[in-house]
């Protein structure tokens, strides 16, 4: 097709007037928005001197928890199920056999990549025994790599943290804790 082609209709574009030429139009609308934003609310935080207010904890996705059974023992039973529905391949599992007669199997370590993690909710969603939660945790800082990478111990604490703020999944919904 070449631009002297019969069959080709070209629209011309139609004539600006006065305010078009001194875009007047586009000049007021600008200035309607910057005077909308400086009178609106203030959305920016002076974090960490500011805390962030959320709404509702229990479906903020933060920091993982590993939760803990009724006896104190990690609610883990090692079937691998949110590592493999986690996208981002962040957990790491080594499970073992349990010592305790209730269960097959137990997470011997237990890690996740916090740097990694989108923190998405499918390990949440997928674990059959609501063993691993997201909390409201955001304070997430570490001097190193390794630091992220958050093991057994580290998750279990933030269970002791949170589980009187931020009861299990299990008990907010009335389920008997195993």
């Amino acid at each position: 097709m070449k631009p002297n082609d019969p069959t080709i209709r070209w629209i011309e574009d139609p004539p600006m007037g006065l305010s078009g030429r001194m875009y007047l139009p586009l000049f007021v609308q600008g200035l309607t928005t910057t005077v909308k934003h400086l009178f609106s609310r203030k959305v920016t935080l002076q974090f960490p001197d500011e805390r962030p207010k959320i709404g509702n904890p229990i479906i903020y996705r933060g920091v993982h928890r590993l939760n803990k059974d009724s006896q104190g023992r990690v609610k883990c039973v090692a079937c691998f199920l949110c590592a493999t529905a986690c996208p981002a391949h962040c957990i790491d599992i080594v499970g073992a056999e349990s010592p305790w007669p209730d269960r097959e199997k137990y997470c011997e370590s237990f890690t996740i990549d916090e740097l990694r993690c989108i923190y998405c909710g499918m390990c949440e969603e997928a674990c059959p025994v609501d063993a691993i939660e997201l909390t409201s945790f955001l304070d997430l800082t570490g001097r190193s790599r390794e630091e992220m990478i958050f093991d057994k111990e580290k998750l279990l604490s933030v269970y002791d943290k949170t589980k009187d703020r931020e009861p299990s999944q299990s008990v907010r919904l009335g389920v008997p804790v195993l």
